[in-house]
């Protein structure tokens, strides 16, 4: 069999493959080994089609995959009121169990709870805030 016929094949299994995973990376690798078909078809030898299909696909993926990736991923949205505090940083100010307490976030007083019912969160702590349920936040220390 000819070489760039193998090429060629193995270009297609990179591009059926690439329909099941959605990774960007098996279509640029397919892509290579079709650049490389049409070398292998030019009648370049063996070992210097591999240099060029490892050339090819470490630039594709290098270079070209995070570009498209960016394109393809929506951008985040944002986030307000309640949700935006989620992820963010709360200074306790009463100790917080998991029955109750107190903590600040970016300037307003919170009632709080440990998210794990064992912890005992003394004053002064810094914690990071987990989740939100009604107008309790429940918070995790930092370590």
């Amino acid at each position: 069999m000819d070489p760039w016929l193998i090429w060629l094949i193995t270009a297609l299994l990179f591009g059926a493959a690439e329909i099941f995973t959605l990774t960007a990376a098996l279509g640029l690798l397919g892509g290579a080994a079709l650049i490389t078909a049409g070398f292998a078809a030019l009648g370049l030898p063996l070992p210097w089609q591999f240099l060029v299909f490892a050339v090819v696909s470490t630039v594709a993926v290098v270079f070209v995959r995070p570009v498209a990736l960016r394109r393809l991923t929506p951008p985040q949205e944002e986030r307000f009121g309640v949700d935006a505090l989620v992820g963010g940083a709360a200074y306790v100010t009463s100790e917080v169990t998991g029955l109750g307490g107190r903590v600040r976030i970016g300037g307003e007083e919170w009632t709080a709870c440990a998210y794990d019912e064992t912890l005992v969160i003394p004053p002064g702590t810094t914690v990071d805030v987990i989740e939100i349920k009604g107008t309790t936040a429940l918070v995790y220390p930092r370590e």
